[in-house]
């Protein structure tokens, strides 16, 4: 079935079912909630249902403390609301503006639009209408008879009567926090048989994807709710706190209803900052406190969004900020003020279902934090696109946090293989692909010199076979590098692309302090090797990219191997997510040594030839003249 069909059938049962599923939402949210509580209650060790039971009583005094206090809070405010009528009175006619201003003049310009719109609609009939809704008859002395006045009498109701007039608009609330109660007990007391039941129902051929898929929800949503009920907790005391210091009465009443409504997406915390505001203007004669409530409120939010949350939350939900906002509106919509509180929960279960359901993936893609492209492929993008000057920023802005050899594996070498496929699909124009393969060398010879990385020279007496040209261009400034045991010989497998990933490794090799040869595609290398023959210690690496990248290596492999039996051959096969061992077996009986996928395995790699070149040459005062 179509996805986008079954995401209908379920918004659909979503909204019908919502009597009903609203309570085992708020019941599971509470459960992710309080079953840590429960847990370490059965620690202790105390069986499950009295955890369970001693857990909700706690829960349940808590929150019944705090509604009393919010109560006769509440009631203290209504109670002095009528000495601060005056106060009121003149900040409401401050609202008003001056007649002889120019808004003034404009609103009463407007208001006298509006009367002369309403007196010229039909005048009234001439004729007094009775409420029969027919013109009043005269009487006999010529004198007409006016409207009978109707006067309505409420018959006084019985106590019966006036009790349901006041408890029905509470009822529904009660059902409701009633379900969520039951909903939360039993829940917390059958949790590990309404997991397996939900295993079963997902079937045993899905027991791993729905087994991590529920560890997953579980620990976002628990650590979200436990996170957000300390941050909520430590942002009513500040702001109860400021309140107080400001001079605003009933400081408890305004911090708890700033930690209790921040649980609802951002109307909730300004609907708690807008009371104080109110009482600010009611109680003080001047603007002072009220600005400075809506300071304090600003400073929290700013200290808590953008410092407290992303420390304590980590990757929190997964949620992006676009998504939290449009799932938040849905949502609400959806479920009412339920949607509201619970949009982030339940937006949670809805990205993780997308995580591990192949054919719900799009959810996961539209509403996650993740980066919807990685940066080869914004790399790869903009190039495509012939954009030059961003795609070096995107590389630019990469190599301010990272390595540069981090920058060639994760940007530029996939950046070269997704052309590669491209190009063998036939999917890659001519003109782009030059463009490309051009741009990637001009950033790449543009980037070496900005993050010279030296290595400290080593108190070793080694035999130096040549100087790389890392070693001939360093400043005097800098510590010269560690001259290497071995010598490198790079070759590309076949084409551009390959001959550029082989550059790639020369510089980073060169920064390390080893001799680097590097040879083009195309160069007759067997005729080179013989003028310039390496040692047995020396190391020949050849770099290819996918698609054909085994086929290549293969042939190059068997070339080298016949004409240099004795020296250690890496392949670089890069981005190849196999095991490397038996991809080593596709070479037939000409393996390379070793078969990396990365750069940096490549450095790391001949880092350790290298050591194993110093461990065993023999050290002699000759050993230091440079061949």
């Amino acid at each position: 079935m179509n996805p986008l069909v079954v995401l209908l059938v379920v918004v659909l049962i979503l909204y019908f079912a919502r009597s009903v599923l609203i309570p085992l939402a708020l019941a599971l949210t509470l459960t992710f909630l309080l079953a840590p509580t429960v847990t370490w209650f059965q620690k202790l060790p105390m069986r499950r249902v009295p955890a369970v039971a001693l857990v909700m009583l706690i829960s349940v005094a808590v929150l019944g403390g705090m509604g009393w206090v919010v109560t006769n809070q509440l009631l203290e405010v209504a109670n002095d609301l009528p000495k601060y009528r005056l106060n009121i009175h003149n900040k409401v006619e401050a609202f008003h503006a001056p007649a002889d201003s120019a808004f003034g003049r404009a609103t009463e310009s407007v208001n006298d639009i509006g009367k002369e719109l309403l007196g010229s609609e039909s005048s009234p009939s001439t004729a007094p209408v009775d409420l029969s809704g027919h013109p009043s008859r005269s009487k006999g002395d010529g004198q007409e008879t006016g409207p009978v006045p109707v006067r309505i009498v409420t018959v006084p109701g019985t106590a019966l009567q006036y009790l349901r007039d006041v408890m029905s608009p509470a009822l529904k609330p009660l059902a409701t926090a009633g379900m969520v109660l039951i909903f939360t007990v039993f829940i917390l007391i059958k949790q590990e048989d309404l997991r397996n039941r939900m295993l079963r129902l997902a079937g045993l051929a899905q027991l791993n994807a729905m087994t991590l898929a529920l560890n997953d929800a579980g620990r976002r949503i628990s650590r979200y709710l436990v996170m957000q009920f300390l941050v909520n907790t430590c942002y009513g005391i500040c702001f109860g706190a400021g309140v107080f210091l400001i001079g605003i009465p009933n400081a408890i009443l305004w911090g708890v209803m700033a930690g209790l409504l921040r649980i609802v997406p951002y109307v909730g915390i300004v609907t708690a900052t807008a009371f104080p505001v109110a009482l600010a203007l009611a109680v003080f004669n001047g603007w002072g406190p009220p600005v400075l409530v809506v300071l304090l409120f600003m400073v929290l939010e700013l200290i808590a969004g953008n410092l407290v949350e992303p420390w304590l939350y980590g990757a929190h939900t997964g949620i992006s900020a676009l998504a939290l906002l449009v799932t938040t509106v849905f949502w609400t919509m959806l479920w009412g003020w339920a949607g509201l509180v619970l949009a982030v929960p339940l937006t949670v279960c809805v990205i993780v279902l997308g995580r591990y359901v192949p054919r719900m993936s799009f959810l996961h893609i539209l509403l996650g934090d993740e980066t919807a492209l990685s940066a080869g492929a914004q790399f790869y993008q903009r190039l495509l696109a012939l954009d030059q000057e961003d795609a070096r920023s995107i590389a630019t802005n990469f190599l301010k946090t990272h390595a540069l050899v981090d920058l060639y594996d994760q940007v530029l070498v996939p950046a070269l293989t997704l052309a590669e496929q491209d190009r063998h699909k036939g999917e890659l124009d001519e003109t782009r692909e030059s463009f490309l393969f051009l741009s990637v060398s001009e950033i790449v010879s543009e980037l070496t010199p900005s993050r010279v990385e030296v290595v400290p020279a080593r108190p070793r007496k080694i035999r130096l076979r040549w100087k790389s040209p890392a070693q001939q261009e360093l400043p005097s400034s800098h510590p010269e590098p560690a001259p290497s045991a071995i010598r490198v010989f790079c070759l590309a497998g076949n084409d551009q692309a390959d001959e550029i990933t082989s550059s790639m490794l020369s510089q980073l090799l060169e920064r390390a302090g080893h001799g680097v040869l590097s040879l083009p595609v195309g160069s007759h290398f067997e005729e080179i090797l013989t003028h310039v023959p390496p040692e047995p210690q020396d190391v020949i690496c050849i770099s290819a990219l996918p698609p054909f990248a085994f086929a290549q290596s293969h042939a190059l492999c068997q070339r080298v191997r016949l004409l240099l039996p004795q020296n250690k051959i890496l392949a670089g096969i890069w981005g190849y997510a196999g095991d490397p061992e038996k991809a080593k077996e596709r070479f037939g009986g000409t393996p390379p040594d070793s078969l990396v996928s990365s750069l940096a395995q490549a450095l790391e790699q001949i880092g350790q030839w290298h050591d194993a070149a110093l461990a065993s040459e023999p050290l002699t005062g000759s050993a230091l003249d440079p061949a």
